[in-house]
């Protein structure tokens, strides 16, 4: 049996954070929550608009407050946004209150998955690839030094990763 009260999900966008999160939620009988829609939710406006009218610094004060109220709350599996993980106060709270699962995938499998996404400032540039692998090498020893688990969503299928996710949970607690 599964003993995590919560499960938060880090990750580069398009590694399937919000996907697989809806699916294990489903499957533990836990409800799901996405950082990003419940700003969205909160303010009554996409993320690129956020972005446009308070920059990334105003999006992140956002995500912060988003984060810290998510976390409170019990038997929750949490899709954060790609750069959740850059705040300490964020770190902090997603490793006190719940086991923390890195999916990852290389940029290449990022771009494919995202690359006709409008909803996605960070990567609207002339170069998105290049983009997502500056990213990634910013991100990646942030996103382990803060994982209990890492989990590879690389070419797989969205059950193929939960089921994994699932094993992996069960072996720890067990």
């Amino acid at each position: 049996m599964i003993r995590a009260q919560n499960i938060f999900l880090i990750g580069p966008m398009g590694a399937g954070k919000s996907t697989v999160g809806r699916q294990l939620a489903e499957s533990l009988s836990y409800t799901f929550k996405d950082s990003d829609l419940e700003i969205q939710r909160r303010t009554g406006v996409d993320i690129p608009t956020i972005f446009e009218f308070e920059g990334e610094e105003g999006f992140r004060n956002r995500e912060r407050q988003v984060i810290e109220d998510l976390v409170a709350e019990d038997r929750i599996v949490l899709a954060t946004g790609g750069g959740a993980v850059l705040n300490a106060e964020n770190r902090q709270n997603l490793t006190a209150r719940g086991v923390v699962i890195y999916l990852h995938c290389s940029a290449e499998q990022q771009y494919a998955r995202t690359s006709r996404d409008r909803s996605r400032p960070l990567i609207q540039t002339e170069d998105p690839l290049a983009r997502l692998r500056e990213l990634m090498e910013e991100r990646d020893p942030i996103y382990r030094q803060v994982a209990d688990l890492v989990v590879s969503t690389e070419k797989r299928g969205t059950a193929s990763v939960v089921k994994e996710i699932r094993r992996r949970l069960e072996a720890e607690s067990g």
